[in-house]
This record gives structure tokens, sequence and C-alpha cells, in this order.
């Protein structure tokens, strides 16, 4: 299988610890006393009202069901203060980019050309270049690549919170939208780093993105130098390294590889340097610290410091968790209970199964329940949790198929009957699942699938919750 294959999530049906409060805890001030007695009297006062108090804070935490999706206890408010992007650029969007960048500052961006999930990905690799470069990173709205290119594109912060995840990365995260007008006509002239043509050899241009169009952005590229790359010259991968990139941010390295390939700007024609000031290349998802595909592994710098404080936009997550609560058939007033979240990719991973029968290639429904029931008994031997509810999220369109899961005694979201489109627009189904899988209390994931990995993910971060990756592509596959 060629994990090189983007996600493709069209129409789906379907430890580290959780996030740290960087924030002080507040502290008790008392009035001096008159005397050490009263001194004693008031130590002893506090002592017990602290004990009091933690007492009955774990009594609250014994009593109160295991809700996953309560996000109405993290505001995201509190976290809006650390860092206000409007402090990090001029002032309100301008026709021309640069007049809203501080002269005092650098920033960082890329863009993103690959599906959904691994854009996701992609962003989360610029903003771990940024930290390492000590820029502020610039993120463009997400492209609707793997949705109907005729819906609009979604923007970074109705998706994730960036007031949060700017306060656990300690710097600021400004989004495109803020730097330059949305409605300009005005096409600016940018210099920028050609990565692509460098780590692969069946391309001789620099990776192309719609978002350059949006953003009416003309751009001159330079090809980056072929030390770049993260594996040896005769192995055939595309992954650059993240410290060969963020020397191309200071100014020695960059001065001495000026001369190397440039292309003059598509429209205006001019041949720029790559900027200094606004430090940018082409493509970033294939970009790793020690191996290709690091996502998937427990040790990735770009998840560790980025990815797992990429937490969804409140508004998104409340909205994911009705529709979660609906599909379990939970009373209004009753707490949302703890399920197991699967997602089974099957859509365009067809293609991978090279001949063999598909009801031989992709695990069947038993399989599936094996795996879960591994999950449900972690969950009950680690956590001395009992957790019933199965959420099915899949790209499948076999009604048989779904008619077996329900079978199983699983659930699923039926974005038809719930209209889910025609109300809310064509990104949201695929947000919801996303949203759905990660606030499992554990997951049952796809082989191969970039989804599962950030889902997997997700679920070991934030809930400490067990997960299984299923195996597929011939008879048998996931026998263990």
């Amino acid at each position: 299988m060629d994990r090189r294959s983007d996600e493709f999530l069209l129409g789906e049906s379907s430890r580290q610890e959780a996030y740290d409060d960087l924030e002080s805890p507040s502290t008790f001030r008392t009035k001096p006393m008159a005397s050490a007695k009263g001194s004693k009297q008031s130590l002893r006062t506090i002592v017990v009202v602290l004990v009091a108090i933690s007492l009955l804070s774990f009594g609250v935490i014994l009593l109160k069901p295991l809700d996953y999706l309560d996000v109405e206890e993290a505001p995201v408010s509190r976290y809006s203060a650390t860092f206000d992007s409007q402090s990090y650029i001029q002032g309100p969007p301008t026709q021309r980019f640069r007049d809203n960048l501080r002269n005092d500052t650098k920033y960082i961006t890329s863009w993103i050309s690959a599906g959904w999930t691994n854009d996701v990905m992609t962003y989360g690799n610029l903003i771990y270049l940024a930290l390492i470069t000590e820029r502020i990173p610039i993120i463009a709205k997400f492209i609707p690549s793997h949705v109907d290119h005729s819906v609009p594109p979604f923007a970074f912060g109705d998706v994730f919170d960036v007031p949060r995840l700017s306060h656990a990365v300690r710097t600021p995260i400004i989004e495109w939208h803020e730097v330059k007008d949305s409605e300009s006509e005005v096409l600016d002239d940018l210099g920028c780093w050609s990565l692509w043509e460098s780590v692969q050899n069946s391309e001789s241009h620099p990776r192309g993105s719609s978002s350059l169009d949006g953003l009416k952005l003309d751009v001159s590229w330079t090809r980056t130098p072929d030390w770049v790359k993260l594996t040896p010259p005769g192995v055939t991968d595309s992954h650059a390294s993240f410290w060969s990139l963020a020397t191309l941010g200071f100014p020695e390295t960059r001065s001495d590889n000026l001369e190397l390939t440039n292309y003059p700007s598509p429209q205006h024609q001019v041949s720029l340097p790559p900027d200094d000031q606004l430090l940018c290349f082409d493509y970033l998802y294939y970009v790793g610290a020690q191996n290709a595909f690091e996502w998937e592994s427990d040790y990735s710098p770009a998840w560790r410091f980025v990815g797992q404080h990429m937490h969804w936009n409140a508004s998104l997550e409340r909205l994911a968790n009705e529709y979660a609560r609906r599909a379990m058939s939970v009373p209004e007033n009753e707490p949302t209970p703890p399920y197991i979240s699967i997602h089974m990719r099957h859509g365009d991973f067809r293609r991978y199964c090279n001949g063999v029968p598909l009801d031989q290639c992709f695990a069947s429904l038993p399989v599936i329940a094996r795996r879960v029931a591994e999950v449900q008994e972690e969950l009950r031997t680690q956590k001395g949790t009992e957790v019933t509810q199965v959420i099915m999220t899949s790209d499948e369109r076999d009604p048989e198929w779904w008619s077996g899961v329900r079978a199983m005694g699983w659930t699923w979201i039926d974005y038809a009957s719930e209209q889910t489109e025609e109300i809310y627009g064509k990104w949201y189904p695929v947000f919801i699942d996303a949203i759905i899988q990660s606030n499992g209390a554990g997951f049952v994931g796809t082989d191969g699938s970039t989804m599962t990995t950030l889902a997997r993910r997700r679920v070991q971060s934030w809930h400490g919750g067990p997960t299984r990756v299923v195996k597929w592509g011939s008879p048998n596959a996931d026998d263990h």
C-alpha cells in the first residue's frame, strides 16, 4: 500500500497528557494576624478550607458522568488575551499584504493541496517550522480539494481554537484574511522557496495551490538546494528535513543559496529572491525530523509540540456533540455517554486492493468488532469504564454494509436525513466525523489512513484512550 496517498473524505456518512493549562494557579491571601496564636488558628482554618475544597472537588469528579464533549467547561475566552493576533500586524486587513506586516517582525507561510486531513497536518508542520525559526505563522484558509471545488474555502480559525493553540505553543498564529483583505483585487508579488522540486523526480515545477489565486499572490519561485531532502538521494521518497528548511530562514544560509534556479512570477514576470520578512515554501506536507510520515510515530515533534494542541473550535465541537447525542438517542437532559469511535475508510482505497475482491480486501465487520472488543476490554480493565455505545464513520456507500453496521448494534450519523449539507454546507460532514472520531473514549481506525492517524493521536492525547488500527488489503490481513 502506498502511504503517500492523500486522504479522501468526500461525503463520509458516517500519552501525552491532555491539554495543560499554563495559567498560574490562584493563591490565598490573608491579612496579618495580631498574634502567633491567631496566625496558627488562621493557618488551621486555611488548611481545613483547602482540604474541604479538595474533598468536594474530588467528590464532584467521582459523581460527574464521563462526558468527553463538555466543551462548556473550557471557555475559549480565557485564552484570547494571551496572543492577540492584531498586535503582530499593523491593523485591519489591507489591500496589499505587505502593508500590514510589522517591520520589526518576521513571518512564515505555506499553502495546501492534499485533501483536508493532510492539509491539517501540513499546517501543523508549518507551525512547528515557525517555532524552530522563531517566526509568526500566517495560515491560509482550507481549500475544498476533497469536498467540492465549488465550495468556498473555510477559515482555519473556524475549525480550530486558534487562541488556545497560540496559548499552548506560546507564539501568535495569524490567518491570511487578517492580513490581506479577502476582497482585495491587488496582485501581490512575492518570492518563495520551491521545495517540491527538490524532493521528488516526477514533477519539475513548484507544487501548485488554488490558495495562491484566492490570496492574489504572484509568486517567483527559487528552487531549494537538494540537501533539504530528508532521505538519501537514491531513496524514492518526497520528504524534506525540518531543520534543513529552517536554515533557509536565517541570513547566512539564505544568502548562500540565492543563486539557485529561479522562476519569474507567472503574471508580472518578475524574478524575486525568496522573501526574508515572509519566509515561504510551496508545500510542507512531506516534512519530517527523522523519518517519513512521522505523524504516525509517538515521537513526532510536529504532533507533540503543535498537533496535539490543535483543539476544535468550541462552536463546531458543540455541533458535533449534538449530532453524536442524536445518533446515540441520548435524552436532552442526560450527559453524553462515553463511546467508541470507528473510522473505516474504503472509498479510494479500493484501488489498492490490486484485484483482491472487496469483501476479502477490506476487513469484515466481525474483524472490526474484534478490535472494538479489545478497546472495550482495555477501557474496562484500565479505567473501570464500561463503554457500550459505538459510532461508525466511513465513506462506504453500500447500504447492505450499513445494515451490517446496524446489526452490530452500532450507530452512525445519517447526514442525508439530517440535511447537514443543506443546512450547514458540504464541509460539515467531514468536520463532524473528525470531531466525533477524536472524542471517543477509545478508537478503532483503518491502517494507512491519515484521518485515522490524527483520530488515534487525539484520542490517546486528549482522553488517554486505547486505540486499534485494522489492517486490510488481503484475506485475513488483520489476523493476530
